[in-house]
């Protein structure tokens, strides 16, 4: 596109690419951002569903944040979009379309982000991606305080126990963190038993998850308390938030033998195995990645699970690239018997920064034509 500014020019060919769909963050060597929609979207509200032949939108009716006056930006898989396109884009406003995250770890990076003075450094941007702050958290925390009172706790050992280990809660999702997996299960239960009475009023959905937008009704739920929307197997709402702290307790002392004993770590511990593994018997433990017990969370910066995580962290300044890092849960080699098969993958769970440019030459393989 010649004669186009660089950042109008990569605006103008996002939605003519033939890709699913993903959020596009691009920026220029003028210091202009812009975030929008990479992959082709269809004229209308259907989505997928669009009947053929499928009219697409051109760059101008594509959804866009054009150099925003915050001077940051930030996507996280969360909504950015109102009115018309978010009709068009995703969730309960859309016949087809994406899924929304719920936002809280948007909220997290948009904060840390706005935060930095001056201009942001890879160090800065590592920092962001190791961020475990779990600030919604916060609520579900005191709200479990507040159901283990006095007359909750009366010849209930069990429940002060649950209700001292809470009361550490600092608010991160730290490995030996025992108050982060507390809180984290009650919240989880509570959300499920909520789903559950909901679902099975209606006779729709049975057996289904809660979707990620969910939890702004959860909350509205588990503090408004409306009679009419609990079930006829609890006396009040009292009772059954109380329940979920039992049923909380029970079924981690069944996992981990004792409360002191289940840190967040010892449920969030890495799982990440190769296709063919499972068929090898003893052999696998050569394809799979060695198990760690991992910070972070799924609504948080630092994204993680036992099978899930971040594909890569990288950053880059162009010009300071001596700063760069890139982690990658895995080494380079494919071959299982390969010293560099599993190299990075501690610092990818620790977070210590790899080097982005080569070292030193440890070994050369040179190709050589047949004649």
């Amino acid at each position: 596109m010649t004669g186009v500014p660089r950042l109008d020019a990569a605006l103008q060919l996002a939605p003519r690419v033939g890709i699913p769909h993903q959020n596009f963050t691009v920026g220029d060597r003028s210091g202009r951002i812009a975030w929008t929609i990479i992959g082709r979207i269809p004229e209308g509200a259907l989505g997928p569903e669009t009947p053929r032949p499928v009219t697409w939108r051109d760059a101008a009716a594509a959804p866009r944040i054009v150099d925003p006056e915050a001077g940051r930006l930030w996507s996280a898989n969360s909504r950015h979009v109102e009115g018309e396109l978010e009709t068009v884009l995703g969730n309960d406003e859309a016949d087809g379309g994406m899924g929304y995250d719920m936002g809280t770890r948007q909220g997290r990076i948009r904060d840390r982000l706005l935060a930095i003075d001056g201009k942001a450094t890879p160090a800065d941007m590592l920092s962001i991606q190791f961020d475990g702050r779990a600030e919604f958290l916060d609520r579900w925390q005191q709200l479990l305080l507040g159901v283990l009172d006095e007359d909750a706790l009366k010849n209930h050992p069990k429940r002060a126990e649950l209700r001292r280990w809470v009361s550490e809660w600092q608010g991160v999702a730290a490995a030996d963190s025992v108050s982060y997996r507390l809180v984290r299960a009650y919240r989880d239960t509570t959300r499920k038993a909520v789903w559950n009475m909901i679902t099975e009023s209606l006779q729709a959905a049975q057996g289904s998850h809660p979707y990620p937008l969910f939890e702004g009704s959860l909350w509205r739920l588990v503090t408004e308390q409306p009679a009419h929307m609990l079930t006829a197997n609890y006396p009040d709402w009292r009772s059954f938030l109380l329940q979920q702290a039992d049923l909380v307790i029970e079924r981690l002392e069944e996992g981990c033998g004792e409360i002191a004993k289940c840190t967040w770590g010892q449920h969030n511990t890495t799982r990440i195995r190769h296709p063919l593994s499972a068929s090898l018997g003893p052999l696998a433990r050569y394809l799979d990645m060695p198990a760690r017990q991992l910070d972070g969370d799924m609504n948080v910066p630092h994204v993680t699970g036992p099978a899930f995580g971040a594909s890569e962290r990288f950053a880059v300044s162009p010009g300071r690239e001596s700063e760069a890092y890139l982690q990658i849960p895995g080494g380079q080699s494919g071959h299982p018997l390969s010293p560099f098969y599993q190299a990075g993958f501690d610092d990818w769970v620790s977070g210590r920064p790899r080097p982005l440019l080569p070292g030193p030459t440890v070994h050369s393989l040179t190709l050589v034509a047949k004649p």
